[in-house]
């Protein structure tokens, strides 16, 4: 692909744009990392000044219990705040697996392949497995019974019709 020097030249451009935005985010992030590590350090100097560790034995063990005390509360500050994300985490999950079940999975729609039992198995267990699926020949046999109605029972009709007839008189006699 041959390009002009009109394209050239816009490539060029757009490289250089590129790599100067680049340039200025990577000085922002610097900028961003001096920033935190200056905030970080006048808050420790504001909210944890140096302790006084000149003193008898007494005062010390006295700053000992304050520090234990206070680490004491933090962690269990600590723990309430985890129990609370944690059930609060667990609550945003309920609430997706009911937003999944209220919209219900979706069902892409499937394509007809046309594909023989033989071929379907072969893709499926691989050329190294020659099996072939006659489905015919495993189906059981099965012997058509013929019944054999009773020869009495077919004789004459006009006889069951008299029969039947003597039957009904007897009815209506009674």
């Amino acid at each position: 692909m041959l390009l002009t020097d009109k394209q050239t030249n816009q490539r060029r451009l757009s490289y250089k744009s590129t790599s100067l935005i680049l340039q200025i985010a990577l000085n922002w992030l610097e900028q961003e990392k001096k920033d935190g590590v200056a905030a970080k350090e006048a808050y420790m100097a504001e909210n944890c000044p140096a302790p006084d560790t000149s003193g008898d034995q007494a005062a010390l063990m006295e700053l000992c219990k304050k520090l234990h005390a206070a680490i004491d509360k933090i962690d269990e500050e600590r723990y309430d705040i985890e129990a609370k994300v944690q059930k609060a985490d667990k609550e945003i999950e309920d609430l997706k697996i009911k937003v999944v079940d209220l919209r219900g999975v979706k069902k892409p729609a499937l394509k007809k392949v046309r594909m023989s039992a033989d071929s379907m198995l072969q893709a499926l267990l691989g050329s190294k497995h020659k099996v072939t699926m006659d489905l015919r020949s495993n189906l059981k046999q099965v012997k058509k019974e013929v019944k054999e109605e009773p020869t009495e029972a077919v004789g004459d009709w006009r006889k069951n019709i008299e029969d039947k007839a003597d039957r009904k008189k007897m009815f209506e006699t009674s």
